[in-house]
């Protein structure tokens, strides 16, 4: 049901937005804010669950534990970072059918070499086009229903011009949505607008810091583009919050200055449904349940 809802939602003009996610909370907040999709961002998984940076570390498996846990939490649709999806096509074939077991509502691939690395760092390395093609039809012949978004980060290694080769050769391999990965310029974006807008949906990055100039859902939507993530904003709000509180707390050896910018523990559990949890318990209790 969540695969149709966003495919649906993409016939829309307006741009969906979506934040980035790396757990069962920060997806269960998203959906609670009002968004109608949330990013499973590969790299928010490095930082949070290894504590390292997005360099190809974390694993096919660990992405999709973690998918797991937030399809369990929510039913809004949950676009999946699956990298290069870890190895050929034949580990395409086996990374798209445990992801969309475990819930994935579109499976992004990207063509870099593996180990890849964020797509708005330096010294990249990309597979060849054809060999990228491949493995594009490896997915698009192995999902049952999940979109295939397929993304190019040419741009950076082989210039511009060819990053647009490469996503018109990954569209007519099947792909249902394009990214073509760090566009420098409001003019480049313009361009990729242009050129496949009236084909298929094309998503948009906006990395805080990143080499492609920050705008708006609404701003990037009026341009052409459908999807807009804010893949790796939801980590560094948090790491920015969590730097003042521990200075706070080492510095004070309490939290007493920081309560205002805290929810207290009553406020957590109604964020988590703690007694509505417990109330759904006391009904399967046989003595309760007569």
């Amino acid at each position: 049901m969540h695969v149709s809802r966003l495919r649906s939602r993409l016939r829309s003009e307006a741009a969906l937005l979506c934040p980035g996610v790396y757990d069962p909370l920060s997806a269960a907040m998203a959906a609670s804010a009002g968004f109608e999709a949330v990013y499973l961002s590969g790299a928010s998984i490095a930082y949070t669950q290894l504590g390292r940076p997005d360099l190809g570390l974390v694993s096919m498996t660990e992405v999709a534990d973690v998918l797991g846990r937030i399809r369990e939490r929510i039913d809004v649709p949950v676009i999946v970072d699956a990298d290069t999806g870890w190895g050929n096509a034949l580990n395409v074939e086996r990374s798209v059918k445990v992801l969309e077991r475990a819930g994935a509502s579109a499976i992004q691939l990207e063509d870099q070499t593996f180990p890849k690395r964020c797509g708005h760092l330096q010294d990249k390395a990309l597979i060849p086009a054809p060999e990228m093609v491949g493995k594009i039809r490896a997915a698009v012949a192995t999902r049952q229903e999940a979109l295939i978004i397929a993304r190019t980060d040419a741009i950076a290694v082989e210039g511009f011009t060819a990053a647009l080769d490469r996503a018109e050769a990954y569209a007519n391999a099947g792909a249902d949505v394009l990214f073509v990965e760090a566009p420098e310029s409001r003019a480049q974006m313009a361009e990729i607008v242009a050129r496949f807008a009236h084909r298929l949906p094309l998503l948009a990055n906006m990395v805080e810091g990143g080499r492609t100039p920050l705008s708006s859902a609404a701003d990037l939507g009026a341009l052409g583009f459908r999807i807009v993530i804010f893949p790796g904003g939801t980590v560094r709000a948090l790491t920015h919050m969590l730097q003042s509180y521990f200075a706070t707390l080492h510095k004070d050896g309490t939290t007493a200055a920081y309560r205002d910018r805290m929810l207290d523990l009553r406020g957590l559990n109604d964020l988590l449904g703690t007694e509505a949890i417990l109330a759904r318990g006391r009904g399967y209790d046989t003595e309760h349940g007569r």
